[in-house]
Parts: C-alpha cells; sequence; structure tokens
C-alpha cells in the first residue's frame, strides 16, 4: 500500500470513528437491532454515510476509546490526514472501494478496453515501455504468461452484474523475483478514486497468485530497473 493509500484509509477510520463517538448512542441502538455482524455494519455505514472499511472499524472499536483522551487522539489524527490529503471521500467516494471487482481478463469481451488502454497510455501491456505492438497478439501472449503463472491480467468494474461499469485494468508481471503492478483507470472514470480502490483490492489478489512474491506498483507503462 502506497503511503497516499494508507493516508486514505487511514482517513476513513479516523472520520468513521469521530463520526461514531459522536452519535454513539445511535450507533449502539442499530448494533442492537441488527440481525448479525454483516447487518450491523451495513446499518452503521448507512447511519454515518461511511464506507465498509471505515463501519468495520467502528464494530470493532474498544471500550477505552471512548474515554475524552482517546476522542481527542482520533480529532488529531483526522486532523492531521486532512492536512496531509488533498480530496475527501465525499469527492472520490470509488476510493473506499466498496463498490469496485475485479475479474480476470477475457479476450472475448475485454478486448475493446485493452485497445483503449494502449492508445491512451502508448505502450506495451506487459510493463516493458516499449512501444505497443498489434493488440490481439499482445493479448495472445499476456494469456500466455497467465497460463504459465508469470503474469495476471484484471478488469476493474464498478458495481455488480448488468449494471456494472468496467473503470480500467490492473497489470500483474512477475519480473526478477518481483510482481510490477500497474493499475491504469479510463480517462471517462479517472478522479473519482478508482485508482486507489484497484490498488487495494489488488493486493489480496496478487498474493493469491504469486503468493510470498514482493509487491511493487508502478506507473503504467515504466519499465522496471
Amino acid at each position: 500500500m502506497t503511503d497516499h493509500d494508507h493516508a486514505a484509509a487511514r482517513r476513513e477510520i479516523a472520520d468513521a470513528l469521530q463520526k461514531a463517538l459522536d452519535r454513539r448512542h445511535e450507533v449502539l441502538d442499530v448494533i442492537v437491532e441488527a440481525d448479525d455482524r454483516a447487518a450491523a455494519v451495513e446499518s452503521i455505514s448507512t447511519l454515518l454515510d461511511t464506507s465498509h472499511l471505515g463501519s468495520e472499524a467502528v464494530m470493532t472499536m474498544a471500550f477505552d476509546q471512548l474515554t475524552k483522551d482517546s476522542r481527542r487522539k482520533i480529532a488529531d489524527e483526522l486532523e492531521d490526514l486532512n492536512k496531509q490529503l488533498t480530496f475527501t471521500l465525499g469527492e472520490r467516494p470509488a476510493s473506499s472501494g466498496d463498490g469496485l471487482v475485479l475479474r480476470s481478463f477475457s479476450s472475448a469481451v475485454d478486448r475493446d478496453l485493452f485497445a483503449a488502454r494502449t492508445a491512451d497510455v502508448g505502450a506495451k501491456g506487459d510493463g516493458s515501455g516499449a512501444p505497443p505492438g498489434n493488440i490481439d497478439d499482445e493479448i495472445s501472449a499476456a494469456l500466455g504468461r497467465v497460463s504459465n503463472e508469470e503474469a495476471v491480467w484484471f478488469v476493474a468494474e464498478d458495481g455488480n452484474g448488468e449494471n456494472s461499469d468496467k473503470v480500467g485494468m490492473v497489470f500483474g508481471e512477475l519480473v526478477g523475483g518481483e510482481v510490477n503492478v500497474r493499475v491504469w483507470i479510463h480517462p471517462e472514470h479517472r478522479h473519482r478514486g478508482f485508482g486507489t480502490a484497484a490498488l487495494r483490492r489488488c493486493r489480496s489478489e496478487m498474493a493469491a497468485y504469486f503468493p510470498a512474491v514482493p509487491m511493487v506498483v508502478r506507473a503504467p507503462g515504466v519499465t522496471p530497473k
């Protein structure tokens, strides 16, 4: 996780905790009325207008966080994080990652998305930084690397089912004992937080495909050194 990504996540949590402390009686009511943990998290999210990440943090609060000293520390942390970051969750709602899913790239239905990415970046999809080649040849080569467990390509989608939108791609290439990870977001979906969400979401996916292999985040098209 990058420093920026970590700060954004910490701010979501600190903001949710402060809201929960300010409305602690209401929070306790919705938890008591919930059928199970998942329902309680969802109710907290709705009540406080916060992300799933923030709601989970509220659910795991310890009683010592209710003290005045702890509440001051949370408020101070939130103030510090607000100074570090230039956007709010409301301005980039997708950054929470609640609605984002990653699925494996399909040559049958995602060729257009990779073509848009190539036109935008102007480089091959393997992360080498070389000029792009024939789209179908690149896809075929990528699927070969995936089959050989040397790469993995994901499509980032916002939403589920027929109402989902393809918002970008995540590339993982095994190079020199590291997984070079690149996130590309379609120009029409930028500045909404999808890049942050995709990076968060891909960490567990990459770990599943490449267990115990270090993950290095690189800018699109950057040549690994």
